[in-house]
């Protein structure tokens, strides 16, 4: 990484006390309250003025942060939220924390941290930090918003640090948080890195150092892509074992009793949440640059992208049972999110599912203990965007639906009085694993 220069720059690596946060989602919410409990004075910039207000009044919008911790800190000013960025001037280090989605043709979409390097350059001070977080492609950091900093003639590593650092947020955990699970740190100098590692440091979290902001860009595709392409591998093996009659969830408990070289993936309707599903698309996208084509990483993509089409086979399927076509069938879809007991919907398969079934003339509503709305549609699936809302759960609701779907499992759902009040069930998660009575109305993915 070199040596350390000297400079105005260094004489502040160990006096970082006012921290600013930019975009207060999932993964800058939690990290500007876990430094504001280290003591830090901490301003939270997001172009939403809703949460804005929310966030000054100490209402909490996401579960991973409670209302109560989080009035505790606005009331002493220790966690401030603005929407204006100038305040960004007075703070010594800052972390970008915004959405990296991908467009309607998979390539990735930087809008977001372009928006939001171009907010801090005109408040760039010397001897600031700024800290990227969001989830990206290896050369963000110094290809895109390195330039865009320094349009006001600042140069990293004389007169700012840069770095980049990977959010490793997992919404709905709390036994792995932003306090304790180990942070990778990548700065464009030795020096950067340790000013952002003694930094992330002080809110509990342990520290991996690598040599730049690439290899850290590259870690966080690569933690996500394995996961990708090993649910790729169950989701593949599930429809398999759907064909040869087998009981894929079966085997998938036997071989996780093997105490060494297996680590078990589960299938499901298809990828969600902000990581997996997009990741791999990123890293292809750039690999392309080099003249590299991720074969292996684009079919797994491909196999979870089909999954929702495959659980529609499942419906038609279960309703046929029925002498009940798809076409005016009235469907209940069980959990949007994208993943159980959270109220993160964000590229949940459940989107998809919907919006397949609309397109085959279903009747469509869903119930989500946790997401009160959810929004499809606006692509080429479902050409016009809409909303719905959560349908309250009754024996009456289920009673009117010929098809249950269970996209997420929930585990504050009772299967049991769901499956007995429904003609019929298709379980896409083994959210029915215990239920005993009426097995024969449950269709399971994986299961013959």
């Amino acid at each position: 990484m070199g040596s350390e220069p000297e400079g105005v720059v260094r004489s502040l690596l160990r006096g970082d006390q006012r921290v600013g946060v930019i975009g207060l989602g999932y993964v800058g919410l939690p990290l500007a309250v876990s430094f504001a409990r280290a003591g830090l004075d901490v301003l939270g910039i997001d172009v939403d003025a809703g949460k804005i207000a929310s966030l000054n009044e100490g209402v909490s919008y996401i579960l991973d942060v409670s209302s109560e911790d989080l009035a505790a800190l606005t009331k002493t000013k220790q966690l401030r939220a603005s929407t204006d960025y100038a305040g960004l001037a007075e703070v010594d280090a800052m972390f970008i924390c915004v959405p990296t989605p991908f467009d309607a043709m998979r390539a990735p979409d930087l809008s977001y941290i372009i928006a939001a390097a171009e907010s801090i350059a005109p408040h760039l001070k010397h001897s600031q930090m700024v800290v990227l977080q969001s989830t990206t492609f290896p050369g963000t950091t110094q290809e895109i918003v390195q330039p865009i900093l320094e349009r006001g003639g600042l140069i990293a590593g004389r007169d700012y640090d840069l770095a980049f650092s990977p959010e490793r947020i997992d919404p709905g955990r709390s036994d792995w948080t932003v306090t304790n699970t180990p942070k990778v740190v990548g700065g464009i100098d030795a020096g950067a890195t340790n000013r952002a590692s003694e930094l992330l440091q002080r809110i509990g979290a342990p520290v991996v150092r690598v040599s730049s902001p690439r290899a850290a860009e590259m870690t966080k595709l690569l933690e996500n892509i394995f996961r990708s392409v090993n649910i790729a591998l169950v989701n593949e093996m599930a429809l398999l074992c759907e064909r040869m009659d087998i009981d894929i969830w079966e085997v998938i408990g036997a071989a996780k009793t093997k105490p060494y070289g297996f680590m078990p993936f589960t299938p499901s309707a298809g990828v969600g949440g902000h990581c997996i599903g997009v990741d791999p698309y990123y890293l292809s996208w750039k690999a392309r640059e080099f003249d590299f084509y991720t074969k292996f990483i684009e079919l797994a993509a491909e196999v979870n992208q089909s999954m929702p089409f495959h659980v529609i086979e499942l419906v038609s399927r279960a309703l046929s049972e029925q002498h009940i076509s798809v076409k005016d069938a009235n469907v209940l879809v069980l959990g949007v999110a994208f993943k159980r007991d959270v109220d993160d919907a964000r590229n949940s398969p459940a989107e998809r599912v919907m919006e397949l079934l609309l397109r085959q003339g279903a009747r469509v509503q869903y119930h989500d203990p946790f997401v009160t709305r959810f929004r499809i549609g606006g692509d080429v699936f479902q050409r016009e965007p809409r909303e719905f809302l959560s349908q309250p759960l009754s024996e009456a609701l289920l009673a009117k639906m010929d098809c249950v779907v269970i996209i997420t499992g929930h585990r504050t759902l009772d299967y049991n009085q769901i499956v007995a009040s429904s003609r019929t069930v298709v379980d896409t998660c083994n959210a029915t694993e215990f239920v005993r009575k009426n097995r024969e109305k449950i269709t399971r993915l994986g299961a013959g």
